[in-house]
């Protein structure tokens, strides 16, 4: 009975130990900070800075002109009006909006194996942080910065599979954060106002950990007012093309390659 508990407790040992080794055990790191947004640059984002548009004077009558109508001015009963003003017409601006992380969220979803039953693993974080450039009235000049996601936070509905996540697939102690740079919006109409829903492409470079490669976000958009765009961005990824490779561990197989990726966002306009 003896020599089988000391089997069975160099067994457990061995796991304990092959499961630490492997990062299953470990505490993973925390986030160095909060995530703040890269600044679109005013002139790469369009900002328009033009004062209102003046309508031109109308040029000084000459004394020549002056004299000529004299007489048909003596001659009229009473002298008219002068015309109005014309009013100003201040040109459409473009605004820069900053992700709200209090109404925004990023998350990742694939199947699995757990225990013999087909499971969605769904991993979430509110960790996210960009910048939109938009002209309401010309769409044309619409801007995307970098968007950053802080890896570290990213949270699924069982702490054994985030330190899974986080220590061997991600490997969030050398890579933070994850990063999209757009390379160029396609799709958009040409203008758009106050409740309405657009459709566009963002094109880019996604970067997992050390790989960097061309990725597309569908984007689904609503202006809800002047100052805020909400909408939901998804894009489709494989995760093998990055070298994420799922750990072999008991009661998980057969691990979905593509994962989906969703960024729900709230963007307000910038003070």
């Amino acid at each position: 009975m003896k020599k089988r508990l000391t089997i069975l407790s160099l067994v457990l040992l061995s796991a304990s130990l092959s499961l630490t080794a492997c990062g299953l055990l470990q505490a993973p790191e925390e986030a160095s900070g909060p995530i703040e947004a890269i600044p679109l640059a005013t002139e790469e984002a369009g900002v328009a800075t033009a004062e209102p548009q003046q309508v031109a004077p109308t040029a000084a009558p000459t004394e020549a002109s002056i004299e000529a109508v004299e007489p048909a001015v003596a001659a009229t009963a009473a002298p008219t009006e002068a015309p109005a003003e014309q009013p100003t017409v201040a040109p459409a601006v473009t605004q820069v909006y900053t992700l709200d992380q209090t109404a925004s969220q990023v998350r990742f979803q694939l199947d699995e194996d757990l225990r013999g039953q087909r499971t969605t693993v769904v991993g979430t974080t509110d960790q996210v942080a960009g910048e939109i450039a938009v002209n309401l009235a010309d769409l044309s000049q619409t801007q995307v910065g970098v968007i950053q996601i802080n890896a570290r936070t990213l949270l699924t509905d069982n702490n054994f599979r985030n330190r899974a996540i986080q220590n061997e697939i991600l490997d969030t102690g050398q890579y933070e954060f994850i990063t999209f740079t757009p390379t160029g919006v396609m799709g958009l109409p040409a203008s758009a106002a106050v409740g309405d829903t657009v459709s566009f492409t963002i094109n880019g470079d996604l970067t997992i950990r050390d790989v960097t490669l061309p990725a597309s976000f569908a984007v689904e958009a609503m202006v809800v007012s002047e100052t805020q765009i909400t909408g939901t961005a998804t894009a489709v990824v494989n995760r093998a093309d990055y070298g994420l490779q799922i750990p072999s561990v008991p009661n998980v197989a057969n691990v979905e390659e593509e994962v989906e990726l969703y960024i729900d966002f709230t963007a307000n306009a910038s003070q």
